[in-house]
């Protein structure tokens, strides 16, 4: 398959030019118009380009690439590494950020929704034309430890738990990744818990005083949904060969 038809494909699917993002979306570097391998990971690090080196691929698609907003532009050190070895080894790379959070089918807040059986009645976190995270019912509510022990089998780590629900959850928001700062706009929904990944020095005392428990489930564990189902998608479609390979990240 041709790179540029892929592209073209993806910018249309994931409504990328409808998404207000720190980074550019789609096609950050080319390599070869020609497609056979895809391999798909989290974050473009050295790991996951070393490993689709391996494997053949000609192509990497991730959630997290490169050039950032508010990023040192030039190409050295560490990113110049990883960028050098994926021309050197003919290597595109695709990076889909938040359209691989907000998308209906695709996106990584919709399908941990689904895995813990979240009944979805709307979002929150405008970001042009979608909102970013999800809320919704539970389908059968659940105790704090019993959530965070759902969640563990889910993402394969225990998640950090801090806050004050002590019924059960009934009603939760979610918004994968660095999403901490919208605990108070979707406690405001009337949620009794908050799932995201990461967690700051105010977030604790944010969740004790807004009255619901938040659960700090990682980074990383929480976003390799998306990128894995994408990758799957297009396998289906274009019988292309692609390869999901999780670096393990802690954080």
């Amino acid at each position: 398959m041709k790179l540029s038809e892929i592209t073209a494909y993806l910018t249309e699917y994931l409504a990328v030019d409808k998404i207000k993002d720190y980074c550019p979306n789609g096609l950050q570097i080319e390599c070869t118009n020609e497609i056979q391998k895809i391999v798909t990971g989290v974050s473009a690090n050295m790991e996951l380009i070393q490993a689709a080196i391996d494997s053949g691929a000609d192509t990497i698609i991730t959630h997290h690439g490169y050039f950032w907003k508010g990023e040192e532009p030039t190409i050295t050190g560490i990113k110049g590494n990883r960028i050098r070895s994926m021309i050197q080894n003919g290597i595109n790379l695709l990076a889909y950020h938040l359209p691989l959070d907000v998308h209906p089918d695709l996106g990584n807040n919709v399908l941990l929704a689904k895995q813990l059986g979240i009944f979805i009645e709307g979002g929150f976190g405008d970001v042009g034309n979608f909102d970013i995270g999800v809320y919704g019912t539970l389908s059968t509510p659940l105790y704090v430890d019993e959530l965070q022990e759902m969640l563990s089998g889910i993402l394969g780590r225990t998640p950090e738990v801090v806050g004050s629900c002590e019924n059960k959850i009934n009603r939760l928001g979610i918004c994968t990744g660095a999403a901490q700062d919208y605990i108070e706009e979707v406690a405001g929904l009337g949620v009794d818990a908050f799932i995201s990944g990461e967690i700051s020095e105010r977030t604790p005392h944010l969740a004790k005083e807004l009255g619901i428990s938040y659960f700090a489930a990682g980074h990383h564990a929480t976003e390799r949904f998306g990128v894995k189902a994408l990758g799957e998608h297009i396998a289906d479609r274009f019988g292309l060969e692609v390869e999901f390979i999780d670096v393990v990240n802690n954080a």
